[in-house]
């Protein structure tokens, strides 16, 4: 290997001798220069003191985050092998990253170790017969969506552009296009995956591991690379109808969401999406809006069966755009030139909550507190959003709900307040947590349902195992077997622990 920065690593050595507590030290005795010499010519490794580490552990929320003392950056899959293997030789904890974009507070149990940084591993092959993509571990979602595109191909990855395509599917993740072929974790074949023991092994439906990678496989090992299924692009154009409500209609806004999909047996329509943000913004009203989308499939325009009930309530902006697949995270504002794809300095934790339907009582009741919390003067949360995710449920509900270890394909709704403020220290973000639990807290009541059912993925970090796999047991015990058999020393438990 090349590039193992000696200036950085220097100057890291000396404020150890110093005693300096500016810069993170790992066990003395640790010497990277012998991984060094393992891994291949343009795998990288950075120590504090170097633009690169400081580039490259910043987080999307800055909120009890991990701690990195080293960053390596493998190029091959057999760097991965050997980055393992030296870690385990040396008790040195590891944590691999790409999107960086989890918030969840477990991570911040990493209180030293090695992040394994996977951007170099992006490579992108589609299969001769057109039917599966290969993709290396570090692939972002707008890479592979625009190779594939480019081949008249696609499939379902995260709706946010900066996020990696791996990350959100090992928690099952949610897509635009799930409504027709199902979660992105429904799309795997099969993954190269370096196991905690350091050994490389390949995860197909002929392993136990199987099940468990698609919805909890962060728990399991580390994807060097993996085979999804893919599909021809024959409905590229979209249609998008924005729809800005005042607060005064949030009941009567999700009691029609209700009656045209959510209740009475009626389901979402295999080509519509409808998102929702509630965010304040003093130069359209004096309290938080509400920002209603409808998102069809294959049009140049939102047919009026699925808007006119909309347009119906007095919406105070009303327009119509058209585009095709690649606009549509530019047109929710996640795109890789919006804000949440930048790394500000922020705290960025989310509340989530899985539901069935809408309580309008209960949207009512969490509007208010939202519009406490954005616009009382000198609140640290002026800024935050609340994202209600309404996809269409047909894809991933063609599979039984007991197919894989994601457990909540009964439920229609993915709601969650994302509460953006500048942490100024473990007070502000205890305020945080209180109102986000709380907003939740609010729905989950409301509900009716047994079990407080999150999505991993958007994961604050307090929830329980239950929460984020599912109550049943037998969900957790075959959770814990395979965590038991796979991971027994809990080497890959700083992101939402099985156990």
């Amino acid at each position: 290997m090349q590039l193992l920065q000696i200036a950085a690593f220097s100057a890291w050595a000396a404020a150890a001798v110093c005693g300096a507590t500016s810069v993170p030290v790992i066990a003395r005795g640790v010497n990277y220069n012998l991984l060094s010499a393992k891994l291949s010519a343009s795998a990288q490794i950075y120590l504090p003191g170097s633009e690169l580490f400081t580039d490259y552990t910043a987080r999307w929320s800055n909120v009890s985050t991990p701690v990195a003392n080293v960053v390596v950056v493998p190029a091959t899959e057999n760097d991965v092998v050997q980055i393992v293997n030296f870690a385990n030789q040396n008790s040195v904890p590891f944590l691999v990253t790409n999107g960086v974009h989890g918030s969840i507070t477990t991570l911040g149990a990493m209180k030293s170790g090695i992040e394994i940084y996977m951007t170099q591993l992006n490579s992108i092959k589609i299969a001769k017969d057109g039917k599966t993509v290969t993709v290396g571990g570090g692939v972002m979602s707008k890479n592979i969506t625009d190779t594939l595109w480019a081949a008249g191909k696609q499939t379902v990855t995260g709706t946010c552009e900066c996020v990696s395509y791996l990350g959100p599917g090992l928690g099952g993740g949610h897509g635009w296009l799930q409504g027709r072929y199902g979660l992105v974790s429904d799309q795997f074949v099969s993954w190269n995956v370096v196991l905690a023991s350091g050994k490389l092994v390949t995860v197909d439906k002929n392993s136990d591991l199987f099940w468990g990678m698609k919805g909890a496989g962060h728990n399991f090992g580390i994807v060097t690379s993996m085979t999804s299924k893919i599909y021809d692009l024959v409905r590229p154009n979209y249609a998008l109808k924005t729809l800005i409500f005042t607060g005064d209609k949030v009941k009567d806004v999700y009691r029609v969401a209700n009656e045209q999909w959510l209740i009475n047996g009626k389901v979402m329509p295999v080509d519509l999406i409808n998102w929702s943000y509630w965010f304040f913004d003093p130069t359209m009203d004096t309290k938080p809006v509400i920002a209603f989308y409808l998102i069809q499939e294959g049009v140049d325009t939102v047919s009026s069966t699925y808007s006119a009930a909309f347009e119906a309530l007095g919406p105070i902006v009303n327009t119509d755009t058209s585009g095709d697949y690649r606009d549509l995270a530019a047109w929710t504002g996640i795109s890789l030139a919006d804000g949440p794809c930048s790394k500000s300095g922020n705290a960025n934790p989310r509340f989530p909550i899985y539901l069935k339907s809408y309580n309008t009582s209960a949207q009512a009741a969490v509007y208010e507190l939202f519009k406490n919390a954005t616009t009382t003067p000198g609140t640290p949360f002026a800024n935050a959003l609340f994202m209600f995710e309404g996809y269409s449920m047909q894809g991933v509900q063609a599979l039984r709900t007991d197919a894989t270890a994601f457990a909540y394909r009964e439920d229609n709704l993915l709601v969650a307040p994302l509460l953006t403020y500048k942490s100024t220290g473990a007070a502000s973000d205890a305020v945080a947590s209180k109102l986000g639990n709380h907003i939740r807290d609010v729905l989950y009541k409301a509900s009716g349902q047994k079990s407080l059912n999150t999505y991993v993925n958007y994961a604050y970090g307090d929830e329980t195992a239950k929460a984020w796999y599912g109550a049943d047991s037998w969900r957790q015990s075959r959770l814990q077997c395979l965590k038991k058999d796979y991971d027994p020393s809990g080497k890959f438990s700083f992101y939402a622990p099985i156990a």
